[in-house]
């Protein structure tokens, strides 16, 4: 018998991530992705609208019960997952570099991602004593407006960062206990699949963040259109794509956020205030009872 004298190493097989499982795109196809050199260096899910539908199933599956969970333990999760990728920062370096970034511009970017996770993290169970009121009213009641999250939140991530921009794009919206169903950059897209693998491994909920990859060309109308999402975030530069999803978003009064002058490396890109771009504001009246007239037996 012939002796081995070395190995074919084992490449990563790059999927999706729709309700906490890690299937093939239902269309079949997938695109090449080069390096700086025109190596392939890995085949990328091309998904479909199919996909996108099956996502958008598993986020409103998950998202009454991801909004149930107190404030609290939504924010040791969000801090669960900053543990994770720290702990497995050299492996998103590695994917930042396979795909044109330096040394130091990758290690910035993972170091970015980490840090921003955990400040939302922290805003988990504070935005909303922040935000909510006690408000006045000309009548014998008390009458209180408090967030709540918006449901089903569509979003096409920014084309030119692999994680910070995913990150930047998720954790506002999970941290306020919304549930959603994210694009990862077409030209870029490594980590966000190995992201997808530490939210499977941390404590959040299957269907809360659902990853797909393909060409925004193609889906963003899907992202806009469908009838069961409740808000899209868009943050690109296209202006043809930001106008078709305007317009479709109207067809059920979804809101629209265009964060296209976000630039996601500065410190405005993290805010309280993205939090609560997708939370209603919901308002309670409660009678005020009259206590004299109690005292009175009346």
């Amino acid at each position: 018998m012939a002796k081995i004298t070395s190995r074919i190493e084992i490449q990563k097989t790059y999927k999706v991530f729709i309700g906490g499982q890690f299937p093939r795109t239902e269309s079949g196809r997938y695109y090449p992705l080069n390096d700086k050199k025109g190596n392939v260096i890995a085949n990328i899910c091309l998904c479909s609208r199919k996909d996108f539908r099956n996502a958008e199933v598993a986020a409103r599956g998950a998202q009454g019960g991801w909004a149930a969970r107190s404030a609290f333990n939504r924010g040791q999760i969000l801090y669960r997952i900053a543990e994770m990728l720290e702990g497995r920062k050299e492996q998103f370096v590695a994917e930042l570099i396979a795909q044109g970034s330096s040394t130091a511009a990758a290690r910035q970017e993972v170091e970015r991602s980490i840090d921003r996770m955990v400040y939302y993290s922290g805003w988990c169970d504070k935005f909303q004593q922040v935000y909510s009121a006690v408000n006045p009213v000309a009548s014998s009641h008390f009458n209180f407006s408090v967030p709540e999250p918006t449901g089903v939140v569509a979003i096409i991530a920014d084309e030119n960062t692999s994680l910070l921009g995913l990150v930047t794009a998720i954790a506002p919206v999970i941290a306020g206990g919304n549930t959603c169903v994210v694009l990862a950059s077409e030209t870029r897209p490594l980590c966000a699949v190995t992201f997808a693998e530490v939210l499977n491994t941390s404590d959040l909920p299957a269907g809360v963040v659902n990853i797909l990859t393909g060409s925004s060309a193609e889906l963003h109308a899907h992202f806009s259109n469908h009838m069961d999402v409740n808000a899209v975030l868009y943050y690109r530069n296209d202006k043809a794509e930001i106008k078709a999803i305007q317009e479709n978003a109207s067809l059920n009064v979804k809101r629209v956020f265009i964060y296209n002058k976000t630039d996601v490396n500065s410190e405005k890109a993290q805010s309280p205030y993205f939090i609560m771009d997708v939370q209603e504001i919901k308002t309670t009246w409660h009678p005020v009872e009259n206590i004299g007239a109690a005292k009175a037996g009346y």
